[in-house]
């Protein structure tokens, strides 16, 4: 199985992108100023060259864990990794892995496929670690939303990406 770290890189500019305009004031921006209790000056006093610096890294690795829940077929590797024979040319289970990937390698490999992943991962797994935090923060249920919602908005976008595209 061919994986363009690329697309890895691509699809990393994604929460950049949704962010832009999910916090701007006129979509959530304003509202999520006021539910995390940030002022204007807040917003300002950061260095946004390393804030976006790390928010892109940080989502190099968030991308990297979607293209693992969205493409399946990777699973048959992880699966017979430590068989010596896998990666040895003409073996049994080398013919028997090259034969798999010829019928079934692009099974659900569409962007719907990888969005419905992707929207579930920040569903079942982004969300309730935002909320556990938000909640020992004392935010409340607009400040969740409008984080888990972002994150679900681009967890699937990024799982469409790299599905179709892996």
């Amino acid at each position: 199985m061919d994986y363009n770290l690329a697309y890895l890189f691509v699809a990393a500019l994604i929460p950049l992108v949704i962010g832009a305009v999910w916090y701007h004031p006129k979509v959530f921006g304003n509202a999520w100023a006021k539910a995390a209790d940030m002022s204007e000056a807040k917003i300002n006093s950061g260095n946004m060259l390393v804030i976006f610096g790390l928010t892109y890294v940080l989502s190099v690795m968030a991308a990297f864990i979607i293209s693992m829940l969205v493409v399946h077929q990777g699973h048959i590797y992880s699966t017979l990794m430590n068989e010596p024979s896998l990666m040895e040319e003409g073996s049994e289970l080398n013919l028997y892995v090259k034969d798999f990937m010829d019928k079934y390698g692009s099974n659900f490999r569409t962007f719907k496929h990888g969005a419905f992943h992707g929207f579930f991962t920040g569903l079942f797994f982004a969300m309730p670690i935002l909320a556990v935090n938000a909640m020992f923060e004392r935010k409340g249920f607009k400040y969740i939303a409008i984080n888990a919602g972002y994150w679900m908005v681009s967890f699937a976008l990024m799982g469409g990406l790299l599905c179709a595209l892996l």
